[in-house]
């Protein structure tokens, strides 16, 4: 009964970071736990890191990993035990031991790509533009300016004057939507900027506010 009732959490779970149905998160999860086929590598999805860097940087690829960790503290441990304990039993630097972390919940679905390990899921959009660095910095450090900059939008600063990528609350009439940082960095004669927006509540969130920052760009660059 235990393990049925944590395997429906993890389900649960998956649900509400990605927005799936249940069905079809269940049959996500149950993927891996069935024996892959002969050669075959069952993981949900690719760990942001290559097996050669996490094998370099704490002397085990993702295999071995996935195998210590099902044996220790197990997948509903929770990320911060899994960590703890990846950097209590084996050695692991605090970086490190996050990464084999991360990776390990990639690879067993126990999160998806852009998930942070508070739940909540983060994207970034970046593009070249021609655009004067100051000018654009005036624009944001300006309330009457910043509001012309992203119509719609209410960006409360959430950061000291100054710092080189400044940050932002995100909200409009529908309420809160995470924070948000505008990064930006001189490539030759032009600007590179890149907005990361953290703190989304879902899968499907990060995927809308991805698609709006790249139009906000291009525009941006057209204008």
């Amino acid at each position: 009964m235990a393990t049925q009732e944590s395997f429906k959490k993890r389900v649960r779970a998956r649900m509400a970071a990605t927005g799936e149905r249940y069905g079809a998160a269940r049959r996500t999860l149950l993927a891996w736990a069935a024996p892959p086929p002969a050669g075959a590598r069952a993981w949900v999805s690719e760990p942001d890191l290559s097996d050669d860097t996490i094998r370099e940087g704490t002397g085990r690829g993702w295999d071995e990993w996935v195998a210590l960790v099902d044996a220790g503290p197990g997948r509903d441990a929770g990320h911060t035990a899994i960590a703890a304990w990846v950097a209590g039993e084996h050695g692991v630097s605090g970086w490190w031991a996050q990464s084999v972390t991360v990776g390990y919940e990639r690879i067993t679905g126990l999160r998806v790509p852009g998930q942070r390990p508070d739940g909540t899921f983060s994207v970034s959009r970046s593009r070249l533009l021609d655009v004067d660095r100051d000018a654009l910095r005036a624009l944001l450090d300006d309330d009457a300016d910043r509001a012309g900059l992203v119509p719609g939008l209410t960006l409360a600063p959430r950061s000291r004057p100054g710092v080189k990528s400044p940050r932002f609350g995100v909200s409009d009439d529908d309420g809160e939507h995470g924070v948000a940082m505008f990064s930006p960095d001189p490539v030759g004669s032009r600007l590179r900027l890149t907005v990361t927006h953290e703190r989304l509540g879902s899968a499907a969130e990060a995927e809308l506010w991805k698609a709006f920052w790249a139009d906000w760009l291009a525009a941006l660059d057209d204008a």
